[in-house]
């Protein structure tokens, strides 16, 4: 009889999870995901920003046969960075090896076709527009609502043997865990806040991105702007600053939004039209929150993986790749216990937390907002390049370019780095106190 996996989330960790499974045999999966389809859905609509996916995430999508291409197909591979200096000039920042940047939505989109394309109805069903509202963790029952127009029965419950919470980082399924003996949950916003808007350059004016590299710009007061071209000719945008309660919140028109990307990023004023602009204003600012939870699981019965179990900063773009190598390491521990659940939950959380918490402090801390320590971030990335080159077998990889480039432990890294890191969390929290 085959085994009965219930998902909920339908992004790129929990359709992933679907192949890792169903390529094993004798599982039947049923995944309800609370958005539409993104199938279904315009890109105007759906559009986020890009993810870049590294190694780690490229060598669990290697390990499902087409995978890696149809993603890769669909990606534009990044080998370098063009950073801005306040004096007019620029830096460009090669990369050792190219990442890949890809829309969130259409990773999801290519990894759901593949999935489809293997399997029927028999094997794997997916529910989109159904919300888990909460579990009963005694009796094994999910409920559900049905958000989609067509939908005539609006609630509905489904029972479990065995359910995995992919669901993100305001994830139902970990908050659910919070009345179980011995759950610990840290979450927290970061300091700085957010928001995003898109691009359509035009090539005969404004500034000229290239595909195949990021572009980046800051202010002294530690705003930062990302540039990241897509394939489909859009540029994903990023604008983040310090903190939430700052200038952003005093524009009341679009005239003062294009006036301050004329005095502080006039490249990007140059391609960014009314309407961009006005989207810009009326959009709310976006704030990052981190999970830390411990443990991954509860009983037999209940996993939670990717953000919904550490959801991390993004600034060594890991969250992806790390919640993707959770695939891989669950399916090492089903091959080590014989797919034998109740061994391999337990199993899971006391191997993955460690990484995952040491990947959450490398994530906060891995780059300075001080003046000072950016001269001296650089220099060591740069000493560190050469000597690895050199010696590559006593230098290891800058901790950066290690955790996007390696498949070492975050956890390796990090003891690597804990000087650094250390360094950067006294001076930033110093540099917080003074704005």
């Amino acid at each position: 009889m085959a085994t009965k996996v219930t998902i909920i989330g339908a992004g790129p960790c929990g359709i992933l999870l679907a192949h890792y499974l169903l390529r094993r045999g004798n599982y039947q999966i049923d995944i309800y995901d609370r958005r539409s389809d993104p199938r279904l859905v315009s890109f105007s609509t759906y559009r986020t920003y890009p993810l870049a996916l590294c190694e780690r995430g490229l060598s669990a999508l290697r390990n499902i046969p087409g995978l890696e291409e149809a993603i890769k197909a669909e990606a534009i591979a990044v080998t370098g960075r063009v950073a801005h200096l306040n004096n007019g000039k620029s830096r460009y920042l090669p990369r050792s090896k190219p990442v890949y940047t890809i829309d969130r939505t259409t990773l999801a989109i290519a990894l759901l076709n593949k999935l489809t394309e293997q399997y029927d109805d028999s094997q794997v069903k997916i529910n989109f527009d159904c919300q888990c509202t909460r579990l009963d963790l005694q009796t094994k029952t999910a409920y559900f609502e049905n958000k989609s127009q067509t939908a005539s029965n609006l609630k509905f419950t489904v029972g479990y043997n065995l359910l995995v919470g992919a669901d993100g980082v305001r994830s139902i399924v970990r908050n659910s865990l919070l009345n179980t003996k011995l759950f610990e949950l840290e979450q927290k916003y970061l300091t700085n806040g957010y928001k995003t808007l898109y691009l359509q350059p035009d090539a005969d004016k404004g500034y000229n991105f290239q595909a195949g590299q990021l572009y980046a710009w800051s202010l002294k007061d530690g705003t930062r702007f990302l540039a990241v071209p897509q394939l489909n000719k859009t540029v994903s945008c990023i604008l983040q600053f310090p903190k939430p309660e700052n200038f952003l919140t005093s524009f009341s028109s679009v005239q003062e939004v294009l006036a301050f990307f004329q005095e502080n990023f006039p490249d990007i004023r140059q391609n960014l039209s009314e309407e961009e602009a006005k989207a810009f204003l009326e959009k709310p600012i976006s704030r990052i929150m981190t999970i830390r939870c411990n443990p991954y699981h509860y009983d037999d019965s209940v996993l939670i993986l990717g953000d919904a179990a550490h959801a991390v900063s993004p600034s060594l773009g890991q969250g992806c790749n790390s919640a993707m190598e959770d695939v891989v390491i669950l399916e090492r521990l089903l091959d080590k216990y014989e797919d034998n659940w109740t061994e391999v939950l337990a199993q899971f959380s006391l191997c993955r937390i460690p990484d995952a918490h040491a990947l959450s402090e490398l994530s906060d801390y891995a780059f300075p907002l001080s003046k000072s320590l950016v001269i001296e971030w650089l220099l060591r990335r740069n000493i560190s390049r050469v000597m690895h080159k050199l010696f590559p077998e006593y230098f290891p990889l800058y901790f950066s370019e290690r955790a996007a480039d390696t498949m070492d432990s975050y956890l390796e890294i990090l003891n690597s780095a804990q000087g650094w890191i250390s360094k950067v969390k006294r001076e930033n929290k110093k540099f917080y106190e003074r704005l």
